[in-house]
């Protein structure tokens, strides 16, 4: 018998968790289609590029609302489930709160898959198509906070770039190239730069000055072939915040600023971030488990859901905390990723122990 009602509990659960989250997409669809509002009519955005941008980065709201999603909807069943006493007679039956527990966890493994299957592999192209979108549809190129443009190091050399389109290809280039003594060697500045796999950027339009002790020798090249570490990967992250971008992306990107000996911390957080978020589905179920035991006396359904909500969003606007303040502090990156929901594991815990005290 509890192996079957099992299987019912937990098709109780994806249901429940399913409608929580088209719920929250629907409403969260409606919000971002309200700020894009602001951008409607400008440089000949409209209402329908507005509408595929939001619907483009549905996946990476997808991967934020899953474990809130799974939250609210699992606290949803099992409170409907202990309101009619099934849990209760779940209890009476021999279903020991061990067991109830491993069940529910193996129920939120598939949510755990799904996290990581979004954040991995669905919502970082997603996002970043949907960026390159907006920017072609409002005619614009990726925003830099210098009024000079983008600079990055790459290994010897200083580059600097006016502007980088949406499709990653370069407008402005201008690289300074320094020997093992700080010593400018070269300047070479381009047109225009374009990337091609396996042989890097080929920059039109090439005017190199070359420092040669007393004097200087200006050269004029059609076309340049630049081989960097610098990808489209890697300016992809002008586009998409760290949060959004795949495991990959993110590790390589740590690797390209510490061989240029630049800060890391952002990225790192963002990194074990990635790691760690798709097991939130886990701990908001430990958290939910308790208030399917709660009798209804001690609460009733809008209640217990409305406690969901509110302990989800704790959660998420803890996660931002500690991401920022990891940042600015400079705490380890780990310890900063993985504090917020060792908190909430840590108050299932005690949540659970006084359940089961009661």
């Amino acid at each position: 018998m509890i192996p079957v009602y099992i299987r019912y509990v937990s098709r109780e659960i994806y249901a429940a968790v399913a409608l929580v989250l088209l719920a929250f997409l629907g409403l969260f669809a409606f919000f971002d289609l309200v700020n894009e509002l602001d951008e409607v009519g400008k440089n000949g955005y409209a209402l329908h590029h507005a509408a595929i941008y939001v619907a483009m980065i549905m996946p990476g709201r997808v991967y934020e609302l899953m474990p809130i999603a799974v939250l609210i909807g699992t606290l949803y069943a099992l409170t409907t489930l202990a309101r009619h006493s099934e849990i209760t007679v779940l209890r009476a039956s021999g279903l020991s709160t061990r067991r109830f527990l491993l069940a529910l966890l193996s129920v939120g493994s598939v949510f755990v898959v799904l996290t990581f299957v979004f954040g991995e592999y669905l919502a970082p192209p997603a996002e970043r198509a949907a960026q390159q979108w907006r920017l072609a549809a409002t005619r614009s190129m990726v925003s830099q906070e210098l009024r000079t443009g983008l600079w990055v190091r790459d290994g010897k050399l200083f580059v600097n770039v006016r502007s980088v389109l949406p499709d990653t290809s370069l407008q402005g280039v201008r690289i300074y190239e320094f020997d093992d003594t700080a010593t400018l060697v070269s300047i070479s500045e381009a047109d225009s730069g374009v990337f091609q796999d396996g042989a890097g950027w080929r920059l039109k339009g090439v005017g190199k000055t070359l420092f040669l002790g007393d004097r200087t020798e200006i050269q004029q090249l059609p076309e340049l072939v630049w081989r960097s570490e610098l990808t489209p990967d890697v300016l992809s992250v002008l586009m998409v915040v760290p949060e959004r971008m795949s495991v990959t992306t993110l590790y390589s990107y740590i690797r390209h600023l510490e061989d240029n000996k630049q800060r890391t911390t952002r990225y790192e957080i963002a990194l074990w971030k990635k790691l760690a978020y798709p097991f939130a589905a886990l701990v908001m179920m430990g958290l939910a488990l308790p208030f399917g035991y709660m009798q209804t006396r001690m609460g009733g359904v809008s209640l217990k859901v409305f406690s969901g909500i509110m302990i989800g969003v704790g959660f998420h606007l803890l996660n931002g905390l500690f991401s920022n303040l990891g940042v600015i502090n400079g705490w380890v990156p780990a310890v900063a990723a993985l504090t917020p929901s060792i908190a909430f594991l840590l108050a299932a815990m005690g949540m659970m122990w006084w359940v089961e005290r009661r």
